[in-house]
Protein backbone atom coordinates (compact mmCIF):
# COMPACT_ATOMS: atom_id res chain seq x y z
CA UNK A 1 0.00 0.00 0.00
CA UNK A 2 1.06 3.29 -1.22
CA UNK A 3 1.94 6.28 1.07
CA UNK A 4 0.39 9.87 0.27
CA UNK A 5 2.14 12.55 1.27
CA UNK A 6 -1.08 15.13 0.89
CA UNK A 7 -4.26 15.77 2.98
CA UNK A 8 -7.34 15.88 1.84
CA UNK A 9 -8.80 17.17 4.72
CA UNK A 10 -6.44 20.15 4.77
CA UNK A 11 -7.75 23.44 3.31
CA UNK A 12 -4.73 24.08 1.34
CA UNK A 13 -4.94 21.33 -0.71
CA UNK A 14 -8.12 22.61 -2.22
CA UNK A 15 -6.20 26.04 -3.18
CA UNK A 16 -3.18 23.82 -4.96
CA UNK A 17 -3.26 24.13 -8.92
CA UNK A 18 -5.74 22.14 -10.54
CA UNK A 19 -2.82 20.22 -11.67
CA UNK A 20 -1.34 18.81 -8.97
CA UNK A 21 -5.04 17.90 -7.25
CA UNK A 22 -5.52 15.81 -10.83
CA UNK A 23 -2.05 13.93 -9.72
CA UNK A 24 -3.01 13.18 -6.09
CA UNK A 25 -6.27 11.67 -7.73
CA UNK A 26 -4.56 9.67 -9.50
CA UNK A 27 -2.45 8.24 -7.51
CA UNK A 28 -5.49 7.31 -5.00
CA UNK A 29 -7.42 5.63 -7.41
CA UNK A 30 -3.93 3.03 -7.93
CA UNK A 31 -3.97 2.18 -4.89
CA UNK A 32 -5.35 -1.28 -4.32
CA UNK A 33 -7.60 -0.39 -1.27
CA UNK A 34 -8.77 2.75 -0.45
CA UNK A 35 -6.75 5.49 1.75
CA UNK A 36 -8.06 6.99 5.01
CA UNK A 37 -7.71 10.76 6.25
CA UNK A 38 -8.21 12.14 9.38
CA UNK A 39 -11.17 14.80 10.00
CA UNK A 40 -9.86 18.40 10.07
CA UNK A 41 -10.43 20.17 13.36
CA UNK A 42 -13.46 22.59 13.09
CA UNK A 43 -14.79 25.31 15.68
CA UNK A 44 -18.55 24.27 15.49
CA UNK A 45 -18.23 20.05 15.89
CA UNK A 46 -16.40 17.49 17.71
CA UNK A 47 -13.75 15.74 15.67
CA UNK A 48 -14.85 13.06 13.75
CA UNK A 49 -13.22 9.21 13.43
CA UNK A 50 -11.87 10.26 9.92
CA UNK A 51 -12.99 8.61 6.19
CA UNK A 52 -11.87 6.74 3.62
CA UNK A 53 -11.69 8.53 0.16
CA UNK A 54 -13.23 6.34 -2.79
CA UNK A 55 -12.32 7.79 -6.36
CA UNK A 56 -13.05 4.37 -8.29
CA UNK A 57 -15.98 4.47 -9.93
CA UNK A 58 -16.97 0.87 -9.34
CA UNK A 59 -16.71 2.07 -5.38
CA UNK A 60 -19.02 5.12 -5.82
CA UNK A 61 -21.33 3.34 -8.19
CA UNK A 62 -21.78 0.56 -5.74
CA UNK A 63 -22.12 2.72 -2.47
CA UNK A 64 -24.85 4.70 -4.31
CA UNK A 65 -26.47 1.76 -5.02
CA UNK A 66 -26.77 0.57 -1.32
CA UNK A 67 -28.19 3.13 0.41
CA UNK A 68 -29.21 0.74 3.35
CA UNK A 69 -25.63 -0.26 3.88
CA UNK A 70 -24.47 3.36 3.52
CA UNK A 71 -26.37 5.83 4.35
CA UNK A 72 -26.97 9.65 4.24
CA UNK A 73 -29.31 10.16 7.25
CA UNK A 74 -26.85 9.47 10.30
CA UNK A 75 -25.03 12.90 10.66
CA UNK A 76 -25.52 14.28 6.75
CA UNK A 77 -24.53 13.76 3.38
CA UNK A 78 -23.44 17.23 2.10
CA UNK A 79 -20.20 17.51 5.03
CA UNK A 80 -17.89 15.77 6.80
CA UNK A 81 -18.38 16.06 10.44
CA UNK A 82 -21.17 15.15 11.52
CA UNK A 83 -23.88 17.76 11.30
CA UNK A 84 -24.85 19.46 14.12
CA UNK A 85 -28.37 19.84 15.40
CA UNK A 86 -28.39 23.73 14.53
CA UNK A 87 -27.60 23.18 11.24
CA UNK A 88 -29.95 20.28 10.62
CA UNK A 89 -32.54 22.52 11.22
CA UNK A 90 -31.93 24.54 7.94
CA UNK A 91 -29.88 22.19 6.13
CA UNK A 92 -31.13 18.93 6.88
CA UNK A 93 -33.19 18.41 3.43
CA UNK A 94 -33.75 15.18 2.30
CA UNK A 95 -30.19 14.80 0.27
CA UNK A 96 -29.15 14.37 4.17
CA UNK A 97 -32.28 11.71 4.78
CA UNK A 98 -32.80 7.61 3.88
CA UNK A 99 -35.94 6.22 3.79
CA UNK A 100 -38.87 5.96 4.22
CA UNK A 101 -38.55 9.85 4.96
CA UNK A 102 -35.82 10.43 2.45
CA UNK A 103 -38.99 8.61 0.12
CA UNK A 104 -41.87 10.60 1.39
CA UNK A 105 -39.85 14.10 0.69
CA UNK A 106 -38.87 13.02 -2.93
CA UNK A 107 -42.28 11.81 -3.52
CA UNK A 108 -44.29 15.10 -2.97
CA UNK A 109 -41.44 17.52 -4.33
CA UNK A 110 -40.83 15.59 -7.42
CA UNK A 111 -43.86 16.36 -9.47
CA UNK A 112 -42.34 19.54 -10.05
CA UNK A 113 -38.77 17.95 -11.86
CA UNK A 114 -40.24 15.55 -14.28
CA UNK A 115 -39.45 16.23 -18.10
CA UNK A 116 -43.07 17.18 -19.02
CA UNK A 117 -42.71 19.72 -16.36
CA UNK A 118 -39.32 20.86 -17.45
CA UNK A 119 -40.73 21.19 -21.23
CA UNK A 120 -43.10 23.40 -19.98
CA UNK A 121 -40.63 25.87 -18.84
CA UNK A 122 -38.32 25.60 -22.24
CA UNK A 123 -40.10 28.98 -23.34
CA UNK A 124 -38.96 30.85 -19.89
CA UNK A 125 -35.31 29.63 -20.31
CA UNK A 126 -35.13 30.22 -24.31
CA UNK A 127 -36.31 33.71 -23.25
CA UNK A 128 -34.10 33.89 -20.39
CA UNK A 129 -30.50 32.60 -22.14
CA UNK A 130 -31.78 35.28 -24.74
CA UNK A 131 -31.93 38.70 -22.80
CA UNK A 132 -28.84 37.49 -21.18
CA UNK A 133 -26.99 37.41 -24.30
CA UNK A 134 -28.27 40.33 -25.01
CA UNK A 135 -26.78 42.30 -22.19
CA UNK A 136 -23.97 40.30 -23.06
CA UNK A 137 -23.01 42.22 -26.13
CA UNK A 138 -24.22 45.53 -24.61
CA UNK A 139 -21.19 45.19 -21.87
CA UNK A 140 -18.86 43.91 -24.46
CA UNK A 141 -15.92 41.75 -23.91
CA UNK A 142 -13.73 42.06 -21.19
CA UNK A 143 -16.98 41.33 -18.61
CA UNK A 144 -16.88 38.36 -16.17
CA UNK A 145 -18.84 35.46 -17.65
CA UNK A 146 -19.37 34.07 -14.17
CA UNK A 147 -21.34 36.79 -12.72
CA UNK A 148 -22.83 37.82 -16.36
CA UNK A 149 -23.47 34.93 -17.71
CA UNK A 150 -23.64 31.97 -16.52
CA UNK A 151 -24.67 32.22 -12.56
CA UNK A 152 -28.07 34.26 -14.39
CA UNK A 153 -30.08 31.51 -15.54
CA UNK A 154 -30.16 29.04 -13.26
CA UNK A 155 -30.98 31.40 -10.97
CA UNK A 156 -33.70 33.64 -12.68
CA UNK A 157 -35.46 30.17 -13.64
CA UNK A 158 -35.29 28.85 -10.00
CA UNK A 159 -36.51 32.06 -8.69
CA UNK A 160 -39.04 31.91 -11.01
CA UNK A 161 -40.21 28.41 -10.42
CA UNK A 162 -40.82 29.15 -6.88
CA UNK A 163 -42.32 32.20 -7.11
CA UNK A 164 -39.32 34.38 -6.02
CA UNK A 165 -39.51 38.06 -6.76
CA UNK A 166 -36.94 39.74 -9.26
CA UNK A 167 -36.11 41.98 -6.40
CA UNK A 168 -34.81 38.88 -3.99
CA UNK A 169 -32.43 37.53 -7.11
CA UNK A 170 -29.10 39.03 -5.55
CA UNK A 171 -30.50 38.46 -1.90
CA UNK A 172 -30.60 34.28 -3.09
CA UNK A 173 -27.19 34.72 -4.96
CA UNK A 174 -25.33 36.25 -1.80
CA UNK A 175 -26.96 33.96 0.52
CA UNK A 176 -26.25 30.76 -2.07
CA UNK A 177 -22.58 32.35 -2.56
CA UNK A 178 -22.24 32.21 1.48
CA UNK A 179 -23.22 28.70 2.09
CA UNK A 180 -21.67 27.17 -0.91
CA UNK A 181 -18.32 29.61 -0.36
CA UNK A 182 -16.63 26.88 1.17
CA UNK A 183 -13.22 28.35 3.04
CA UNK A 184 -12.30 31.02 0.18
CA UNK A 185 -11.59 34.42 1.73
CA UNK A 186 -13.92 36.23 -0.63
CA UNK A 187 -17.15 34.54 0.73
CA UNK A 188 -16.60 33.22 4.00
CA UNK A 189 -14.51 36.19 5.19
CA UNK A 190 -10.98 37.06 6.83
CA UNK A 191 -12.54 35.01 10.06
CA UNK A 192 -13.40 31.28 9.74
CA UNK A 193 -14.51 31.34 13.17
CA UNK A 194 -17.12 33.57 12.73
CA UNK A 195 -18.27 31.11 9.52
CA UNK A 196 -20.66 29.01 11.44
CA UNK A 197 -22.82 31.50 12.67
CA UNK A 198 -22.85 33.77 9.29
CA UNK A 199 -23.99 30.34 7.69
CA UNK A 200 -26.53 30.13 10.12
CA UNK A 201 -28.16 33.60 9.58
CA UNK A 202 -27.63 33.13 5.96
CA UNK A 203 -29.92 29.85 6.19
CA UNK A 204 -32.54 31.40 8.55
CA UNK A 205 -32.69 33.91 6.45
CA UNK A 206 -33.43 32.69 2.85
CA UNK A 207 -36.05 29.99 4.83
CA UNK A 208 -38.10 32.80 6.48
CA UNK A 209 -38.42 34.34 2.63
CA UNK A 210 -39.93 31.13 1.45
CA UNK A 211 -41.72 30.33 5.05
CA UNK A 212 -43.15 34.15 4.27
CA UNK A 213 -44.15 33.75 0.55
CA UNK A 214 -45.58 30.20 1.91
CA UNK A 215 -47.89 31.66 4.35
CA UNK A 216 -49.15 33.80 1.64
CA UNK A 217 -49.64 31.38 -0.92
CA UNK A 218 -51.40 28.92 1.13
CA UNK A 219 -54.81 31.18 0.91
CA UNK A 220 -53.50 32.60 -2.13
CA UNK A 221 -51.73 30.52 -4.92
CA UNK A 222 -49.98 31.74 -8.01
CA UNK A 223 -49.43 28.89 -9.85
CA UNK A 224 -46.07 28.28 -8.79
CA UNK A 225 -43.54 25.76 -6.99
CA UNK A 226 -43.88 27.15 -3.57
CA UNK A 227 -47.83 27.63 -4.30
CA UNK A 228 -47.65 23.33 -5.47
CA UNK A 229 -45.84 22.36 -2.79
CA UNK A 230 -47.29 24.47 0.26
CA UNK A 231 -51.02 22.96 -0.79
CA UNK A 232 -49.64 19.25 -1.46
CA UNK A 233 -51.80 16.70 -0.43
CA UNK A 234 -49.88 13.58 -1.80
CA UNK A 235 -51.94 10.47 -0.25
CA UNK A 236 -52.60 12.86 2.76
CA UNK A 237 -49.02 13.96 2.89
CA UNK A 238 -47.95 17.71 3.13
CA UNK A 239 -44.71 19.25 3.69
CA UNK A 240 -43.91 21.15 7.05
CA UNK A 241 -42.84 24.99 6.94
CA UNK A 242 -39.68 23.22 8.34
CA UNK A 243 -39.14 20.72 5.44
CA UNK A 244 -40.29 23.36 2.98
CA UNK A 245 -37.50 25.93 4.09
CA UNK A 246 -34.78 23.48 3.73
CA UNK A 247 -36.23 22.43 0.70
CA UNK A 248 -36.25 25.94 -0.95
CA UNK A 249 -32.49 26.17 0.83
CA UNK A 250 -31.27 23.16 -1.36
CA UNK A 251 -33.09 23.89 -4.31
CA UNK A 252 -31.81 27.21 -4.60
CA UNK A 253 -28.11 26.16 -3.44
CA UNK A 254 -27.99 23.00 -5.75
CA UNK A 255 -29.78 24.75 -8.51
CA UNK A 256 -27.80 27.64 -8.68
CA UNK A 257 -24.31 26.67 -8.09
CA UNK A 258 -24.22 23.29 -9.75
CA UNK A 259 -25.49 24.83 -13.01
CA UNK A 260 -23.53 28.04 -13.34
CA UNK A 261 -20.50 25.91 -12.99
CA UNK A 262 -21.08 23.41 -15.50
CA UNK A 263 -21.88 26.52 -17.91
CA UNK A 264 -18.50 28.25 -16.65
CA UNK A 265 -16.36 25.22 -17.49
CA UNK A 266 -17.99 24.53 -20.19
CA UNK A 267 -17.03 27.36 -21.84
CA UNK A 268 -13.58 26.56 -20.59
CA UNK A 269 -13.34 23.64 -22.37
CA UNK A 270 -14.95 24.91 -25.33
CA UNK A 271 -12.31 27.73 -25.05
CA UNK A 272 -9.36 25.47 -24.79
CA UNK A 273 -10.42 22.85 -27.18
CA UNK A 274 -11.41 24.46 -30.23
CA UNK A 275 -12.13 21.23 -32.36
CA UNK A 276 -14.58 20.34 -29.77
CA UNK A 277 -16.11 23.84 -30.47
CA UNK A 278 -16.11 23.58 -34.12
CA UNK A 279 -17.65 20.03 -34.07
CA UNK A 280 -20.63 20.89 -32.08
CA UNK A 281 -21.11 24.20 -34.43
CA UNK A 282 -21.47 21.84 -37.17
CA UNK A 283 -24.34 20.01 -35.39
CA UNK A 284 -25.24 21.76 -32.60
CA UNK A 285 -28.56 19.86 -31.56
CA UNK A 286 -27.11 16.50 -32.59
CA UNK A 287 -24.24 16.41 -30.55
CA UNK A 288 -25.87 19.01 -28.01
CA UNK A 289 -27.21 15.48 -25.20
CA UNK A 290 -23.48 14.22 -25.52
CA UNK A 291 -21.80 17.85 -25.35
CA UNK A 292 -23.86 18.61 -22.32
CA UNK A 293 -22.66 15.32 -20.67
CA UNK A 294 -19.01 15.60 -21.04
CA UNK A 295 -19.35 19.00 -19.70
CA UNK A 296 -20.94 17.99 -16.55
CA UNK A 297 -18.08 15.15 -16.45
CA UNK A 298 -15.78 17.26 -16.86
CA UNK A 299 -16.98 19.95 -14.51
CA UNK A 300 -18.35 17.72 -11.61
CA UNK A 301 -19.63 20.92 -9.80
CA UNK A 302 -20.26 18.69 -6.31
CA UNK A 303 -16.77 17.52 -5.59
CA UNK A 304 -18.30 14.78 -3.31
CA UNK A 305 -21.22 12.95 -1.30
CA UNK A 306 -20.58 11.18 2.34
CA UNK A 307 -21.86 8.48 3.36
CA UNK A 308 -21.89 6.39 6.77
CA UNK A 309 -21.80 2.17 6.84
CA UNK A 310 -24.48 0.83 8.51
CA UNK A 311 -23.01 -2.08 9.26
CA UNK A 312 -19.67 -4.18 8.45
CA UNK A 313 -19.77 -4.54 4.44
CA UNK A 314 -17.36 -5.37 2.33
CA UNK A 315 -17.51 -4.01 -0.88
CA UNK A 316 -14.77 -4.36 -3.86
CA UNK A 317 -12.25 -6.15 -1.60
CA UNK A 318 -12.03 -4.08 1.40
CA UNK A 319 -13.97 -4.84 4.54
CA UNK A 320 -15.98 -1.26 6.38
CA UNK A 321 -16.84 -1.60 9.59
CA UNK A 322 -20.35 -0.37 11.03
CA UNK A 323 -19.94 3.29 11.83
CA UNK A 324 -17.23 4.09 8.94
CA UNK A 325 -17.54 7.43 6.98
CA UNK A 326 -16.71 6.99 3.17
CA UNK A 327 -16.40 10.33 1.33
CA UNK A 328 -17.40 9.59 -2.63
CA UNK A 329 -15.35 12.04 -4.66
CA UNK A 330 -17.47 12.57 -7.79
CA UNK A 331 -14.37 14.64 -9.70
CA UNK A 332 -12.20 11.98 -9.07
CA UNK A 333 -14.75 9.07 -10.22
CA UNK A 334 -15.29 10.76 -13.61
CA UNK A 335 -11.61 10.59 -14.50
CA UNK A 336 -11.03 6.66 -13.40
CA UNK A 337 -9.34 5.58 -17.03
CA UNK A 338 -10.67 2.08 -16.30
CA UNK A 339 -13.98 3.53 -17.36
CA UNK A 340 -13.25 6.24 -19.64
CA UNK A 341 -10.81 6.32 -22.13
CA UNK A 342 -8.61 8.80 -21.80
CA UNK A 343 -10.15 10.41 -19.07
CA UNK A 344 -8.68 14.08 -19.23
CA UNK A 345 -9.43 14.63 -22.87
CA UNK A 346 -12.97 16.77 -23.71
CA UNK A 347 -15.25 14.54 -26.27
CA UNK A 348 -18.60 15.51 -26.60
CA UNK A 349 -18.76 12.38 -28.90
CA UNK A 350 -17.86 10.37 -26.20
CA UNK A 351 -20.54 7.51 -26.08
CA UNK A 352 -20.84 5.67 -23.51
CA UNK A 353 -20.46 8.27 -20.99
CA UNK A 354 -21.18 6.65 -17.41
CA UNK A 355 -20.50 9.86 -15.59
CA UNK A 356 -21.36 10.61 -11.77
CA UNK A 357 -21.79 14.29 -12.15
CA UNK A 358 -25.23 13.87 -11.12
CA UNK A 359 -24.12 12.23 -8.36
CA UNK A 360 -24.46 7.84 -8.14
CA UNK A 361 -27.50 5.95 -9.53
CA UNK A 362 -29.98 5.45 -6.36
CA UNK A 363 -32.15 7.28 -4.57
CA UNK A 364 -30.34 10.35 -4.33
CA UNK A 365 -30.06 10.71 -8.29
CA UNK A 366 -29.99 14.33 -8.32
CA UNK A 367 -33.73 15.42 -8.75
CA UNK A 368 -32.76 18.54 -11.08
CA UNK A 369 -30.90 16.63 -13.80
CA UNK A 370 -33.56 17.01 -16.40
CA UNK A 371 -33.47 20.99 -15.93
CA UNK A 372 -29.87 21.44 -15.37
CA UNK A 373 -29.22 19.47 -18.73
CA UNK A 374 -31.70 22.02 -20.14
CA UNK A 375 -30.54 24.89 -19.41
CA UNK A 376 -26.75 24.36 -19.90
CA UNK A 377 -28.10 23.20 -23.52
CA UNK A 378 -30.16 26.15 -24.27
CA UNK A 379 -27.28 28.72 -22.70
CA UNK A 380 -25.27 27.26 -25.40
CA UNK A 381 -26.96 27.21 -27.93
CA UNK A 382 -27.92 30.99 -27.71
CA UNK A 383 -23.76 31.68 -27.29
CA UNK A 384 -22.71 29.81 -29.64
CA UNK A 385 -25.68 31.08 -32.59
CA UNK A 386 -25.27 34.19 -31.67
CA UNK A 387 -21.49 35.10 -30.18
CA UNK A 388 -19.24 31.98 -31.69
CA UNK A 389 -15.94 32.95 -31.22
CA UNK A 390 -16.43 33.58 -27.34
CA UNK A 391 -13.71 32.46 -25.55
CA UNK A 392 -12.99 32.00 -21.69
CA UNK A 393 -10.03 33.97 -19.88
CA UNK A 394 -8.23 32.47 -16.80
CA UNK A 395 -10.71 31.22 -14.18
CA UNK A 396 -10.47 32.14 -10.54
CA UNK A 397 -11.51 29.30 -8.63
CA UNK A 398 -13.44 28.58 -5.62
CA UNK A 399 -11.23 27.33 -2.60
CA UNK A 400 -13.51 24.74 -1.48
CA UNK A 401 -13.37 20.56 -0.86
CA UNK A 402 -17.04 20.33 -1.57
CA UNK A 403 -17.92 22.51 -4.82
CA UNK A 404 -15.55 22.67 -7.87
CA UNK A 405 -16.29 25.95 -8.69
CA UNK A 406 -15.41 29.19 -10.77
CA UNK A 407 -15.72 32.72 -8.67
CA UNK A 408 -14.82 34.60 -11.84
CA UNK A 409 -13.31 34.18 -14.99
CA UNK A 410 -13.26 37.04 -18.20
CA UNK A 411 -14.74 36.35 -21.70
CA UNK A 412 -13.50 37.96 -24.92
CA UNK A 413 -15.74 37.57 -28.06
Amino acid sequence: MSVVDFDLSEREFWAKPMSEREQAFDRLRARKTPAFFEEMEISYAPKGPGYYALVKHADILEASRTPEVFCSGDGGATNIPDMQPEFAEYFGSMINMDDPRHARLRRIVSRAFTPKMIRQFETDVEAAAARIVDDLLAKGPGCDFVTEVASRLPLKIICDMMGIPESEYQFVLGHTNLILGGFDPEYAGPDLDELPERLLRAAMELQQLVQDLASHRADNPTGDLISSLVNANLDGERLTMQELGSFFILLVVAGNETTRNAISYGLRLLTKNPDQRGLWLEDFEGRAPGAVEEIVRLASPVNFMRRKATRDHEMNGHLYRKGDKVVLFYWAANRDASVFDEPYRFDITRSPNPHVGFGGPGPHFCLGAHLARREITVMFRELLRRVPAIEAGRPDRLQSSFINGIKHMECSF
